[in-house]
């Protein structure tokens, strides 16, 4: 009973801690402190949008320090045209960091194409001779920096993408599903 006693105890002083360092959940405004307005607050983009019509798909890609995208999975339907967008949202330079968006033909072998892009650093990471396995890639970014592609969807079908700067297709990848 003692433990128990001690146990809620120590449970109700973390609380108190917690909300003395703002840590709870009133979120109204401090005294003297104007919240900004609505109108003001910029709402995010969403990642993937349609055009009216439903021809054109945007897509906003980004890439980080930690070798992810915000996007693992991103869904067209044949014949669209496709605006792709990567941004890096890190910080680090393209020669340490580099991000580019490579969309694979079917059938391509992912660690063959990576293996290879390793030689082509002067290439941006895309292995001459290999340009046919290719259906679109974006040019190599580093921190801050944005590029864009645009293309045409391909058939129906489940289409892979990577990032081909070293070792990032282990992370960076994700799949283009046509519908």
């Amino acid at each position: 009973m003692r433990k128990f006693a001690v146990l809620l105890l120590s449970f109700f002083a973390i609380l108190f801690i917690l909300s003395s360092c703002g840590g709870g959940t009133d979120s109204s405004s401090a005294e003297g402190q104007a919240e900004a307005p609505k109108s003001m607050v910029a709402e995010p983009e969403a990642p993937i949008e349609v055009s009216a019509d439903g021809s054109t798909v945007t897509v906003r890609l980004t890439g980080d320090d930690m070798m992810k995208y915000n996007l693992s999975r991103i869904e067209v339907k044949a014949g669209q045209k496709v605006k792709l967008t990567l941004t890096h949202i890190g910080k680090m330079n393209k020669d340490v960091m580099g991000h580019n968006f490579v969309l694979l033909k079917p059938g391509v072998d992912v660690e063959a194409f990576a293996n290879e892009a390793l030689k082509h650093k002067d290439n941006a990471y895309i292995p001459a001779g290999m340009e046919g396995d290719i259906i679109a890639h974006t040019g190599m970014v580093g921190g801050g920096e944005s590029t864009s592609v645009e293309f045409d969807a391909p058939a129906a079908g489940t289409y892979k993408y990577i990032c081909s700067f070293p070792a990032h297709h282990i992370t960076m990848k994700g799949e283009l599903v046509v519908n």
